[in-house]
């Protein structure tokens, strides 16, 4: 077994500065380069953030990384979301039991937090704008770019690729050996706009929800800020397949731009006093899927987060995900006693599927954002899946609650989602379900239903 002394990162964003954290703790030497400015010298990149939902999974390895403390004074709390239709009203929907929540977080604060947490660490040294254009994956070497367009070398024992869903580090292993890779864009792109604080600073909405105005094949989501402002995103097809269905092509003028959000969300516009001009500004980001394998090569190379499996945001879990790795990783270290090749091996075997799990919820959550959560009848049965827990609690739990309140694997919360669907479809047929559901009487028949499905109620 080689030993391994000195590591390179590269991609000093949430994945990548959390990673060097962890590896920092068990005492190697960890050398991380960004290819941006330091965040903390110039607040982020505006325009191409969507707000970060912090779930346990992700709260569990910072806890790990010993650096959780801070999360309560750069995020805020969502108790569920809040959805707001085409009629001006509005109606809550609980994410889990009383108390549970996600955080709502900047992701340049919390990358700024991270970034400080990792330079402060005696064995992680940071390095900004530093473009990695080449890796020897043979030698773990790795050539960067400097500013002035000076290039250097720089060896290491293992070279991390946590260089987001454009990876050069996983560009590179493409090349070597048997590396599948596939990628899919989706046909909706993302804006980036602001609902800023009011006058006295504090919300104009709910500030401990996560706001949606769901229109079927678009939507456009809120999620608060710790200053009283919110991040919103306006997720649009780029192109129109119907000539009744907005795109993001038809919004060409400042004219368009303001007619379009006056009729889809005119709630809204009230409290967003310079969306026509944020929008001509910002740039219209895509969203992309990315599945490969194998994550490593020997155990020189390695990838981790968005560069091993990008994923759409629509539940929230891609930089949860993306923690988890370095967590699991630094486990497994632990486990294999420094065997950076056998910790590699099982790292990937484990978190591939769990990848390939959390694509497909998340695509699956999109639909249900923007077309299921306006349905009178999907609300009812959420209504029932949740009576299904609150009755039958270490049974019955809701895939959300797996995904987002617990650390069971993705793979099993997405086939307890096929169990669940089959379970809901049954009770939705029941005659009079609307009326009977609450009743002694159906909630017999649900019982039923779910011992038949194999439930122990």
């Amino acid at each position: 077994m080689r030993t391994h002394r000195i590591i390179t990162i590269v991609g000093g964003g949430l994945v990548g500065s959390l990673c060097a954290i962890m590896l920092g703790n068990r005492g190697y030497t960890v050398h991380v380069f960004d290819r941006r400015r330091d965040v903390r010298t110039y607040g982020g990149e505006r325009g191409r953030s969507i707000n970060l939902a912090l779930s346990h999974r992700g709260v569990r390895a910072l806890q790990e990384a010993g650096i959780s403390a801070q999360i309560d004074t750069i995020g805020v709390p969502m108790r569920g979301r809040m959805i707001h239709y085409t009629d001006g009203s509005m109606v809550f929907q609980p994410y889990g039991k009383d108390g549970e929540a996600i955080y709502s977080v900047s992701r340049a604060a919390l990358n700024q937090l991270l970034l400080n947490a990792a330079e402060q660490h005696p064995h992680v040294h940071l390095h900004f704008e530093e473009c990695c254009c080449d890796v020897d994956v043979a030698t773990a070497r790795a050539l960067f770019t400097r500013a002035d367009g000076s290039t250097h070398s720089v060896s290491a024992d293992c070279v991390i690729g946590a260089d987001g869903a454009y990876s050069v580090v996983r560009g590179v292993m493409q090349k070597y050996g048997r590396f599948n890779y596939e990628q899919h864009y989706l046909e909706h792109g993302y804006k980036e706009l602001t609902i800023p604080s009011s006058p006295n600073g504090t919300w104009v909405l709910e500030p401990n929800a996560l706001h949606i105005w769901p229109r079927g094949r678009y939507m456009f989501i809120a999620l608060p800020n710790v200053d009283g402002s919110f991040t919103c995103t306006l997720f649009l097809p780029f192109e129109s397949t119907r000539d009744d269905e907005p795109s993001f092509e038809d919004l060409h003028s400042a004219e368009s731009i303001h007619n379009f959000f006056c009729q889809a969300f005119p709630d809204v516009v009230q409290y967003m006093p310079h969306f026509v001009e944020e929008f001509i500004a910002h740039p219209t980001s895509t969203l992309i899927t990315i599945r490969c394998t194998p994550w490593f090569y020997q155990d020189r190379v390695m990838l981790i987060g968005d560069a091993a499996h990008a994923i759409v945001p629509f539940y929230g879990q891609g930089m949860n995900a993306g923690f988890e790795d370095c967590r699991i990783f630094s486990e497994l270290l632990a486990q294999y006693h420094d065997n950076w090749l056998q910790a590699l091996r099982e790292y990937h075997t484990q978190r591939k599927p769990n990848a390939d799990a959390i694509a497909h919820l998340a695509m699956q959550n999109f639909v249900e954002m923007s077309e299921r959560v306006a349905d009178p009848m999907f609300l009812l049965r959420k209504r029932i899946e949740q009576h299904c827990h609150t009755l039958y609690p270490h049974a019955f739990i809701p895939v959300y609650s797996m995904v987002t309140f617990s650390h069971i694997p993705y793979v099993e919360a997405l086939q307890e989602m096929e169990r669940q669907e089959a379970v809901l479809n049954r009770i939705m047929c029941l005659e009079r379900i609307k009326e009977r559901w609450n009743t002694p009487e159906g909630e017999e028949t649900i019982r039923s239903i779910l011992r038949d499905a194999g439930y122990a109620v």
